[in-house]
C-alpha cells in the first residue's frame, strides 16, 4: 500500500503564509504527476496546482502569483507555499499522487486525508 501524509495546514490571518508538505511511502517503485487539491464546505473539490515528475506545474487561475508547487524527487516529498492567503482560501486540502507499484509503470492514484486551512479576514 502506499500512504500519502499532510502537514503544515493551520490558522494563518489574510496576506499570512502557509506552507504544507505531502510525504508519500509505502510500496513505491515511481512517483508520477503530484498534485493539492482543495474542498471548501458546500463547494465540489478542486485541483489547486499539480506538478509533473519532469518539474511541469499548472495552478488553479486564482492562486497564480501567491502559491507555488515544489518536489522532491528522491524523497517522494511535495509542498505548496502559500502566499498572500485569502479568506477564500479556506478550505481542506489534499494531497494527491500517482503511483507506480512496480516496474510496469501502471499508475495508481492515492489521495492523503486532507489537511485544514482557514485564513481570517
Amino acid at each position: 500500500q502506499v500512504q500519502l501524509q499532510e502537514s503544515g495546514g493551520g490558522l494563518a490571518q489574510a496576506g499570512g503564509s502557509l506552507r504544507l508538505s505531502c510525504a508519500a511511502a509505502g510500496n513505491i517503485f515511481l512517483v508520477n504527476t503530484m498534485g493539492w487539491y482543495r474542498q471548501a464546505p458546500g463547494k465540489a473539490r478542486e485541483l489547486v496546482a499539480d506538478i509533473t515528475r519532469g518539474g511541469s506545474t499548472r495552478y488553479l487561475d486564482s492562486v497564480k502569483g501567491r502559491f507555488t508547487i515544489s518536489r522532491d524527487i528522491a524523497k517522494n516529498t511535495m509542498f505548496l507555499q502559500m502566499n498572500s492567503l485569502k479568506p477564500e482560501d479556506t478550505a481542506v486540502y489534499y494531497c494527491a499522487a500517482q503511483v507506480s507499484r512496480t516496474d510496469d509503470y501502471v499508475p495508481y492514484d492515492y489521495w492523503g486525508q486532507g489537511t485544514q486551512v482557514t485564513v481570517s479576514s
